[in-house]
């Protein structure tokens, strides 16, 4: 299987004068939800698709809750989960404080089979 992707044409935002030049972008192929990937572990396992789904929401609450208290979720060979910030810059280091935050984010780094998968990945051009 490959993932397929189409063409868009995007301006440079830096040069709005400039020719807008033409990017591959993916196209997603559908969606798979918590529901059914349970059912598809179940099928790979000895566990119904209800203890499945059990544990996959678990997995959700948990990280959200280590999440919520600064931790990096670390979930093996698929990667980590960790909250980052962006905060307005402050002359003295005592000025900064909770305030100061202006944007918050949950950064995902790819664990090495991800990385791998990336790397074995192809690609074809819808028509």
């Amino acid at each position: 299987m490959s993932v397929k992707f189409k063409v868009v044409p995007r301006k440079n935002p830096q040069d709005v004068a400039a020719p807008e030049k033409f990017y591959a972008a993916a196209i997603s192929n559908g969606e798979t939800d918590l529901e059914a990937l349970s059912e598809m572990i179940a099928y790979q396992s000895t566990l119904t698709d209800t203890d499945c789904y059990a544990v996959l929401r678990s997995l959700e609450h948990n990280i959200i809750n280590e999440l919520k208290q600064g931790r990096i979720v670390r979930l093996g060979s698929l990667g980590n989960f960790q909250v980052s910030l962006s905060s307005e810059g402050k002359a003295v280091a005592d000025e900064v404080t909770a305030l100061d935050i202006v944007k918050n984010r949950i950064n995902f780094r790819p664990g090495k089979k991800l990385r791998q998968m990336l790397q074995q990945i192809s690609y074809q051009k819808e028509d």
